[in-house]
């Protein structure tokens, strides 16, 4: 029987998860501190749904790796998924770019993911750390979509425009997500596109361009949105794998 771990955080997506854990007859454990107490470490099937900074940290007592994308994955898209420029570089390098571009972390939330002029971004960092470069472009509408075996399993819009979706509270057209779904099937289609076996992959509609890749998630960190919560279990209790385990020809890929 599968175990739900969650964080102390009392988020409306890790409460959603939990309610339908408890559906499936599943367990449900939500940690008092940032610490997994020595009761917990032998649960029989862990699936944790945990914040991105703190995931590695709090796997590891589990005996467990998570599955994230690798670095570079959005650089080496194929560009006609991407619509846009893509970079990966220091922050060092990043701060003697001539212009702003959107400038994240490829893999946490170690600072906000925002356009940024090169003066502008934050001080304090490792100046070595890897972070992604993109164009800027306007983007109309974006999507989650979990993703498990090259298989979309649920998707949500989760922004229009400048609204997301959790804070208005609208809803995506059913021409729309056919249209989000067919998008998302061309990637998972593509021999090119290498992707762990869990992912969450970000599509929208790029004002001017057309449907493209957002960016890709780790399944085990990414906020649900409007997803079918009982569909996001499933990807999620694949989103981790036994400390030396062999990794599979796609998550080799992402750890080389």
């Amino acid at each position: 029987m599968p175990t739900l771990i969650l964080t102390p955080r009392f988020t409306e997506d890790s409460q959603a998860l939990g309610r339908a854990a408890a559906r499936l007859g599943w367990d449900v454990e939500r940690l008092r501190t940032w610490h997994v107490p020595e009761e917990l470490r032998s649960v029989p099937e862990p699936v944790l749904y945990l914040e991105a900074l703190f995931g590695p940290s709090l796997a590891e007592p589990f005996g467990l790796r998570m599955l994230e994308p690798a670095v570079d994955w959005l650089p080496r898209l194929p560009e006609h998924f991407r619509k846009r420029r893509v970079d990966l570089m220091t922050l060092r390098e990043a701060r003697s770019l001539a212009a702003p571009c959107f400038i994240k972390p490829p893999n946490d939330k170690s600072f906000p993911a925002q356009v940024y002029a090169p003066k502008d971004l934050p001080e304090g960092y490792d100046e070595e750390m890897p972070v992604l470069v993109a164009e800027v472009v306007t983007w109309e509408k974006e999507f989650r979509c979990f993703i498990l075996d090259r298989k979309l399993r649920t998707l949500s819009i989760y922004l229009r425009g400048n609204e997301v979706q959790r804070d208005s509270d609208f809803q995506a057209m059913d021409a729309e997500l056919s249209e989000a779904s067919a998008f998302v099937q061309t990637v998972l289609d593509n021999e090119h596109v290498d992707l762990p076996r869990t992912a969450v992959l970000d599509v929208g509609v790029i004002e001017g361009r057309g449907w493209a890749v957002v960016e890709q998630n780790a399944a085990w960190g990414s906020g649900i949105y409007g997803c079918d919560p009982t569909e996001v279990l499933q990807v999620l209790r694949h989103a981790s794998v036994p400390v030396g385990s062999v990794p599979t020809t796609d998550e080799f890929r992402q750890v080389r």
